[in-house]
């Protein structure tokens, strides 16, 4: 996944330190109860859509955006289901990364899932009893996002 332009602006001033970056992450669900999930390209592996902020973007329309910008689905933010953090991470160049990670249940409004960008290499709807091997952390967001509890979950 590409880093933002506003991210490389401060990579330059500040390095490989520790950054922290605001990042949304979205349980989209169709009519049927299925998942949409993406196999990312930077590490294979399929999880949920997810993506980091701009500066100053409202974090639901954000991951709407990201939803829509990776798989051409319209969704529609429901409810937060967890806020917490994730990392932190170092990457290849040493760049070193932790995000504030806030879930979004998300309702599937319109459009046909495919890959719509560079960031998977592919994308589709899941059964919850059909669920490929997930990236930590993302199989428990599905479970909290179809618990009828509508509090949201963060660690005291």
């Amino acid at each position: 996944m590409p880093a933002p332009d506003y991210i490389l602006k401060l990579r330059e001033k500040i390095g490989h330190d520790p950054l922290w970056v605001p990042g949304v992450r979205g349980v989209v669900l169709d009519d049927s109860g299925r998942v949409l999930l993406a196999r990312r390209a930077d590490n294979g592996h399929w999880a949920l859509v997810s993506g980091m902020l701009d500066p100053g973007e409202e974090p639901a329309r954000g991951l709407v955006r990201e939803i829509f910008e990776e798989t051409a689905v319209v969704a529609e933010a429901e409810r937060v289901v967890s806020v917490g953090t994730v990392g932190p991470f170092t990457y290849p160049n040493g760049d070193v990364c932790e995000f504030l990670d806030v879930v979004f249940r998300c309702r599937y409004v319109s459009g046909t899932a495919r890959v719509n960008d560079d960031e998977s290499l592919d994308v589709g709807w899941f059964s919850l009893d059909g669920l490929p091997e997930l990236m930590p952390g993302h199989l428990t967001s599905i479970r909290r996002a179809l618990s009828p509890e509508e509090a949201a979950h963060f660690e005291p």
